[in-house]
C-alpha cells in the first residue's frame, strides 16, 4: 500500500514548497481574517440581497478557502526534493540546473528542471513533464539530445549539470 501511495506524490523544490507555505500562512493569517471582517461589516449595511460588498467580500472568501484547500491539497502530495542534498552523479535529475548549448545556433541556455506548479520560462524554470525536461532526464553531461519543438527538432549538448 506505501508503494501505491508514494506514486501519486509530486516532485516539487525546496523552493516551491517554502514559496506554497508561505502563501498559505498569509491567506490563513491575513486574508482570510480580513475577508470574514469585510463580510461582518457588511452584514451590519443591511439588506443583503442589494449589498454589493457583501457579496464581493462572499465571492472573494469562496477564492480564498478554495486556494488554501488547493494548496494544502499540493503539499500533501509534495514529495520534496533538495537536490543539493544528491549525489553530484553528472546525470540530469529533477531539481538540477542544466545548462544546454544548441547545437544549430551556438546559443546557450540554462534551465532548472521543477515541479508542474512551479515553472516559470521567464525565470528559465521548467517542468519537468515539459518536452525539453523529458529530452534530457537521464542523460548525462556531454550528451547530446534532440528536443521536438513546434518550430522542429533541435539538438541541445548538455554542457553542464548543476546541484544548486
Amino acid at each position: 500500500m506505501q508503494e501505491l501511495h508514494n506514486m501519486n506524490k509530486v516532485p516539487m523544490t525546496v523552493a516551491g514548497e517554502a514559496r506554497l507555505r508561505e502563501e498559505l500562512d498569509h491567506l490563513k493569517s491575513e486574508a482570510r481574517p480580513k475577508v470574514i471582517a469585510a463580510i461582518a461589516e457588511a452584514r451590519e449595511h443591511g439588506d443583503l440581497k442589494e449589498n454589493a460588498e457583501y457579496h464581493a467580500a462572499r465571492e472573494q472568501q469562496g477564492f480564498i478557502e478554495g486556494r488554501i484547500q488547493e494548496i494544502e491539497g499540493k503539499l500533501s502530495s509534495a514529495q520534496v526534493i533538495d537536490v543539493t542534498k544528491l549525489p553530484k552523479t553528472g546525470k540530469v535529475i529533477f531539481g538540477v540546473t542544466v545548462e544546454l548549448l544548441n547545437l544549430d545556433t551556438d546559443e546557450e541556455v540554462t534551465y532548472r528542471i521543477v515541479g508542474e506548479d512551479e515553472a516559470d520560462i521567464k525565470q528559465r524554470l521548467i517542468s519537468v513533464t515539459s518536452p525539453i525536461a523529458r529530452a534530457l532526464i537521464g542523460k548525462e553531461e556531454g550528451d547530446v539530445v534532440v528536443v521536438k519543438t513546434p518550430g522542429g527538432d533541435v539538438e541541445y549538448e548538455i554542457s553542464s549539470v548543476e546541484h544548486l
